[in-house]
């Protein structure tokens, strides 16, 4: 009988849907103050419903940071042991310490943690690739290759683990400097390196970034296009990334790059909007239209960094006023584009095929999955 142990970041991914970016540091304190609600515990208790297996046991962290969560889910029976203390709020030492514990003294099987690239780097600090781990995505960005595409991906991953088939890789864990990427600057780095459970197209890849002159005009040529073709009078919700706020370059407004900015009529009328920001313009305008680009290398256009276009408001715009731009480069490297909104029936909706602008009026079609 095999032991999982289980670590969840309760802050982790609090900070997408008010525009922050991360809850690194005091931006956890700021996440609350605009509203935010935690998303882990969510994700956690998904990832725990959707295993279908009963041949495992469960070391868990405590209350927030674990144990709440099993006890609410399907498998509360397979609790056998809590470990380690935390505070209130929790802290990366908490997540440290409890890791090395289940590691180390516990000699657990398979640690499973929820959060982001932060908790991927305290789980690398403390326990190095002395086990096999496994990501289940509830951050902001994600960067990191040590993630399943989903909750219940990771929970297929699981299964295939407590079958003995799945292969052991080590993958990247990489962060960015929350700070600079406020400031819109994407610094990413590589911290480390993790042993994970492999199923292909079941754990996400680390991301991508494309330049060069070639990649430029690219951009140009699909800017270009899409602002010749824009509705009038009809809010466009423009998310992260060069290929989308290639629009905002033509047109000489303002812009974020990691961040969602809405025009109207070629004007800026939100910069680095927020959830909220956008509920209410849509509910001024009665409509709106959204420009997203995928993650290269990753392919998620919705769920990654853009948190901010939540399942609210991609029920109200419509899967058919959704827009996907790709540079004919990066969308070459993307077997399939992904969707992970944390609503399973907007997940639902967004899959299918989708036409994906690739160059001045030029499409081609890729999945949704």
């Amino acid at each position: 009988m095999k032991i999982i142990g289980l670590i969840v970041n309760p802050i982790a991914g609090m900070g997408g849907r008010v525009g922050l970016k991360g809850t690194d540091g005091d931006a956890y304190l700021l996440a609350l103050k605009k509203g935010a609600k935690p998303v882990s515990p969510r994700r956690a208790l998904l990832f725990l419903n959707s295993i279908r297996r009963n041949d495992f046991r469960i070391i868990s962290a405590p209350g927030i940071m674990g144990e709440d969560i099993v006890k609410k889910s399907i498998h509360s029976d397979k609790l056998v042991k809590i470990v380690g203390e935390i505070k209130y709020p929790t802290t990366p030492e908490d997540t440290r310490r409890i890791a090395r514990i289940m590691v180390f003294d516990e000699n657990v099987d398979l640690l499973v943690f929820v959060g982001g690239d932060g908790t991927a780097r305290d789980i690398c600090v403390s326990i190095g690739t002395s086990v096999p781990v496994l990501g289940v995505p509830s951050g902001v960005k994600m960067y990191s290759a040590v993630f399943a595409n989903s909750p219940h991906d990771a929970a297929v991953i699981l299964e295939k683990f407590l079958e003995d088939n799945v292969e052991f890789v080590l993958r990247e864990v990489l962060d960015i400097d929350e700070d600079a990427y406020r400031r819109d600057k994407l610094i990413i780095k590589l911290y480390c390196y993790l042993k994970i459970p492999l199923i292909k197209h079941y754990v996400q890849s680390s991301k991508t970034i494309y330049e060069g002159s070639e990649e430029d005009e690219n951009k140009r040529a699909i800017a270009e296009y899409i602002v010749e073709n824009m509705d009038p009078n009809t809010p466009y919700i423009l998310g992260p990334g060069s290929t989308v706020k290639e629009i905002n370059k033509l047109l000489g407004i303002p812009y974020t790059l990691l961040g969602v900015d809405v025009i109207i009529n070629n004007k800026l009328i939100a910069k680095d909007a927020d959830e909220r920001t956008l509920l209410q313009i849509i509910s001024k305008y009665g409509k709106a239209k959204i420009v997203v680009t995928p993650i290269g290398g990753q392919g998620f256009i919705f769920g990654r960094g853009n948190q901010q276009i939540s399942p609210s408001i991609i029920r109200k715009v419509g899967r058919n006023n959704i827009l996907v731009v790709s540079t004919k480069r990066k969308i070459r490297d993307i077997e399939y584009l992904r969707v992970d909104t944390g609503d399973p029936f907007v997940d639902e909706m967004l899959r299918g095929y989708i036409k994906v602008l690739i160059d001045y009026g030029r499409y081609v079609v890729k999945k949704v999955i």
